[in-house]
């Protein structure tokens, strides 16, 4: 932009170039005195504890005595590019070798128990990383019949969930996962 083009005035660059000419005067004022120290004690916060989120920072502010709510926080860790680290839950790696089966239960009325049962894995965040959660559960009474929790993905939690589940309720039908469908009326599982 040439405030002093011989040619083209100012809007017409502006028009050219699809600025506003607001913008071509528009002097940023910068953070507040009270935000450069709060942006200060998390940055030192966030040295000893790169794990603390925009709430446990602010619990931290807080302690401290300072008040500062969780959403300037994290505009604040934002602006200032801090990311926490945290393990990621792992619940959706499908195995490449896995056989997708069909979809069983497209318009299925479910009438009676052992009909159809479903397992799902959900994880459970702690403090300090996630703990998994498996449960068996039948469609049409709702009952869990069965669950387990394990602080990795191993599959042993899962099977032994399930272990018990067809111990204590026999063999059902239908059993159904996110993965897949096994219809089990025409082999044991």
């Amino acid at each position: 932009m040439k405030k002093d083009h011989p040619d083209l005035s100012v809007r017409r660059q502006c028009s050219l170039l699809t600025l506003a000419r607001s913008s071509l005067y528009y002097q940023p004022r910068g953070e507040s005195a009270e935000n450069l120290k709060f942006m200060e004690i998390i940055d030192r916060q966030f040295l000893e504890t790169p794990w603390y989120g925009s709430r446990q920072m602010a619990r931290h502010l807080a302690r401290a005595g300072h008040k500062c709510g969780r959403h300037r926080v994290r505009r604040l860790m934002k602006l200032m590019r801090l990311v926490p680290i945290y393990q990621e839950p792992k619940t959706s790696k499908k195995h490449p070798e896995h056989k997708i089966y069909p979809y069983l239960l497209k318009d299925l009325p479910i009438t009676r128990p052992n009909q159809v049962w479903c397992a799902d894995i959900s994880y459970i965040p702690m403090r300090r990383g996630f703990l998994y959660l498996v449960a068996v559960m039948d469609w049409h009474s709702r009952k869990v019949l069965s669950w387990r929790l394990s602080n990795s993905m191993d599959a042993r939690f899962c099977v032994e969930a399930l272990k018990e589940a067809l111990a204590g309720y026999g063999v059902p039908e239908i059993f159904n996962t996110d993965s897949h469908t096994i219809d089990t009326s025409s082999r044991m599982v």
